[in-house]
């Protein structure tokens, strides 16, 4: 089969097509013929070494969707041809709260879902939704869990409320609209780009501010008392965003793409805020948000690519291009279990 792979860990440009074997499903597994897989900053950020313990090659690829190929032993609930999605985290463990210390993220160091074939266990495999096409169904998995999750279980988002999503046009955070809407959430958003801006607006974001104009914060606060806040990069952003939320409001931080923030304790303390880290799903969380899917209701796609323009989506995304999620397609009439080698 044809995969994307990672040999050395020099930025995106090191990411190879090339062939490869099809790893046969083992007791318990199931083997998924992928339509499309979709970009997650994990995958870019696992090209620089920005994770421990990598060991090359890496297959990444967290999000796919396609249709079951073939079944390991003992797996039940599943047919040949079935059109499935999965959920990326594995062996998340007993505690809802908690990830287990040994979970992992499909990608590294299991294969992942840049190749026209990937194996994993029957009990990350869902159904797809039926009125989602392969490449709509394959935009959703980690991003949305993840915003699930930051949203509902660690967020406690109620209806009425009103949330601010800074940054908007990356995956999780144009999920993070999407979802707070369908709550009945009221929605703000923020980005520099004045085109993200109007696209958000297209999905349903009450208020758009962008926070490249002067006094940008002030326009936020004009537009009611923040109850919530999901931020993905951390720094300055997270520092400011503090100074948004009403007197017992919620921040719940996902990401840090800039890492370090100085943050003034007094708002925090006096206003009796809440700072909550979050994470990838659990699997209740993943089934609860698939739950959300239904007909009237499709992620934002920015663009959709080959397989052999990996180079070109890693570099969209890289570069911030996107607002939502960047999709790799492969060919329909692929039949690579009979010509790998």
């Amino acid at each position: 089969m044809r995969a994307v792979r990672l040999h050395s860990l020099d930025g995106p440009e090191s990411l190879v097509v090339e062939e490869i074997a099809v790893t046969e499903p083992a007791a318990g597994e199931v083997l998924v013929r992928l339509h499309a897989a979709a970009l997650n900053h994990r995958d870019l950020f696992i090209t620089r070494g920005l994770y421990p313990k990598i060991e090359l090659p890496v297959l990444p690829g967290s999000d796919g969707a396609g249709e079951v190929a073939a079944l390991g032993s003992g797996v039940d609930g599943l047919a040949v041809g079935d059109a499935v999605l999965m959920d990326p985290m594995l062996g998340w463990g007993d505690d809802p709260e908690m990830r287990s210390p040994a979970s992992t993220i499909l990608g590294m160091p299991r294969a992942g879902t840049f190749a026209e074939y990937v194996c994993v266990p029957a009990a990350n495999v869902y159904r797809k939704p039926e009125h989602l096409s392969m490449e709509e169904a394959a935009a959703i998995p980690l991003g949305g869990a993840t915003a699930y999750r930051a949203l509902f279980t660690k967020g406690r988002l109620r209806s009425g409320e009103t949330v601010l999503a800074p940054g908007i046009g990356g995956g999780v955070q144009s999920f993070v609209l999407l979802f707070a809407k369908r709550a009945g959430a009221r929605v703000v958003v923020t980005s520099s780009n004045d085109e993200k801006l109007a696209r958000a607006r297209s999905l349903g974001a009450d208020v758009t501010v962008n926070y490249s104009t002067e006094g940008w914060e002030r326009q936020v606060k004009a537009a009611g008392p923040i109850d919530l806040a999901v931020d993905s990069s951390g720094g300055e952003t997270i520092a400011r965003v503090l100074g948004l939320l009403r007197p017992g409001g919620r921040i719940v931080s996902y990401g840090g793409t800039h890492p370090t923030a100085t943050l003034k304790m007094f708002p925090l303390f006096w206003n009796e805020l809440s700072l909550i880290g979050s994470t990838m799903g659990s699997p209740n969380d993943f089934h609860s948000m698939l739950a959300l899917w239904t007909s009237d209701l499709r992620p934002a796609i920015d663009r959709i690519y080959a397989l052999d323009e990996i180079l070109e989506a890693m570099r969209r995304m890289d570069e911030a291009a996107q607002f939502g999620k960047i999709v790799l397609r492969f060919p329909k009439s692929v039949d690579a279990r009979h010509r790998s080698s």
